[in-house]
């Protein structure tokens, strides 16, 4: 690095998003609240020394659950968060009713994109958006 702080030579390339990493209080509960809740495929996982289970998020990336959480999520949907992309957002406001789930939503974004956010077991929050 620079003395300035700047970085010097070649950017190297990022290709996409590979994982989101959360640490949860009880694999088992956050198991069943992703693939029931939001249908997510579970995946094989590498046999580590920690407990935690795997899922499929659209094509190529994945969502990672790492049990040993001790302190809550914060529940700030301006804070941490991440967000999945859904093509009928009406359709989702609709099943997480018919779960009787609390969430927000839908609302709209200036650009146009509905969204709507609903927390894990933990309290981790989750954007589920739609492009106008």
């Amino acid at each position: 690095m620079a003395q300035n702080g700047s970085v010097t030579g070649k950017m190297p390339d990022i290709g996409q998003l590979d994982h989101v990493a959360l640490h949860v209080t009880d694999v088992a509960s956050s198991t069943a609240f992703y693939t029931s809740v939001l249908g997510l495929e579970e995946l094989p996982r590498p046999a580590f020394s920690f407990p935690g289970a795997w899922f499929r998020l659209g094509s190529t990336q994945e969502l990672h659950l790492i049990a040993g959480r001790e302190h809550p999520a914060s529940d700030d949907s301006r804070g941490n968060h991440f967000a999945l992309q859904v093509s009928d957002i009406e359709a989702w406001a609709e099943r997480l009713r018919s779960l009787d789930l609390s969430f927000k939503g839908p609302g709209q974004r200036p650009d146009g994109y509905s969204q709507i956010y609903l927390d894990d077991p933990d309290g981790h929050v989750i954007e589920l958006c739609a492009a106008p």
